[in-house]
């Protein structure tokens, strides 16, 4: 457990103890405010000995439990490193060799994940060769939020299958977010890297159940060029609030570092940018660059809260500058923020300080 202070304004939850799944790293929060006032955060990582040649923080799923949303105290899950959910053992699944949780939300009276796995093949992304990086989409329920059912997809054991050559999701099918509209019906919006343009872009799904999918392809792209989301959008977080859907993404910017914007919609299927106060255009930005702050090179994996007071808590994950390339994920330290909305204001945050 973590406490934020002046010295690491924003940060909440650290990587784990040694010898736990996620003493290495902690990322992508989905948090959940039950009816009886406490909280859930379900997220991934992995620790330190995890398979290096992933170049993803993800590995295990595991869930931690607050009073107030706060301050977090891990929960031990089912499997034997006290992940709630796992890589499949089966070598044929798409998820065998890496998970990483993206939605939870709670319906019927269970919980509901969808997931990214990845296998154990390598491939070319770009300039790089890669393993395990042919992401695509589970989903899985559990009644308890520890103890997890995998739903059988139609692509091995998928939900959704990897594009045709020449479509923006060829590549990879990351990070699915499901929204249910007012007369039934289901979308979900992913992003993929294009490997054609070598952009993040944002891809919707349509289904009349929540289990079969038909894709409309591509709904949101890349920044203007020198914005901070010059190289398009990665992972996101899609509400209807103030009237309008509001999609808070992050922006991946060709100088490597990331921030938080947004995106509104009055169908959710044409998107415009909503200009943000930071001085790079965002929202919600990373911390300077040379400050030494836990986030000071990257902010992204958004989950926003409404509250009571019609104010919005923003949790993210931060990263902070450690050495090396841009693209070397894995050697940067991430972890667990929280920001607070200036009112219902979705365009002004500032980092909780305690």
């Amino acid at each position: 457990m973590t406490t934020a202070s002046t010295a690491s304004p924003g940060l909440i939850f650290s990587p784990g103890p040694t010898d736990h799944w996620d003493d290495a790293r902690v990322s992508c929060p989905c948090v959940l405010r039950e009816p009886d006032g406490r909280w859930q955060m379900w997220y991934y990582g992995r620790d330190a000995g995890f398979e290096p040649e992933i170049p993803l923080p993800t590995g295990y799923c595991g869930l931690a439990r607050s009073d107030d949303g706060l301050h977090w105290t891990r929960v031990p899950g089912p499997l034997d490193n006290g992940a709630v959910l796992g890589p499949h053992p089966s070598k044929q699944r798409f998820d065998a060799a890496h998970v990483g949780c993206c939605h939870v939300a709670r319906r019927d009276g269970l919980y509901w994940m969808w997931y990214i796995g990845g296998d154990h093949q390598r491939g070319r992304l770009g300039e790089f060769d890669v393993k395990g990086m042919e992401l695509r989409p589970g989903c899985a329920i559990s009644g308890d939020g520890l103890h997890w059912l995998r739903i059988e997809g139609p692509h091995g054991g998928a939900m959704l299958d990897l594009g045709r050559p020449g479509e923006p999701d060829m590549a990879m099918i990351g990070w699915p977010q499901p929204v249910q509209l007012p007369d039934g019906r289901w979308r979900l919006y992913y992003h993929a890297l294009d490997p054609t343009r070598m952009l993040f872009v944002v891809c919707l799904a349509e289904s009349a159940d929540g289990l079969h999918w038909h894709k409309r392809g591509e709904v949101l792209g890349a920044g203007e060029p020198g914005a901070f989301d010059d190289l398009g959008i990665g992972t996101r977080y899609l509400m209807y609030h103030g009237g309008r859907w509001r999609m808070f993404y992050e922006g991946v910017g060709t100088n490597g570092h990331h921030s938080i914007g947004l995106a509104e919609s009055d169908d959710g299927i044409v998107w415009t940018r909503r200009p943000g106060p930071e001085p790079d255009g965002s929202v919600f930005a990373h911390a300077p660059s040379g400050s030494g702050r836990w986030d000071a090179f990257a902010v992204g994996a958004p989950w926003v809260v409404p509250m009571p007071d019609d104010s919005l808590r923003l949790y993210y994950v931060g990263a902070d500058e450690t050495a090396g390339g841009i693209a070397d994920e894995l050697v940067k330290v991430q972890q667990i923020g929280l920001a607070v909305s200036d009112g219902p204001d979705p365009t002004r945050w500032a980092r909780w300080t305690g």
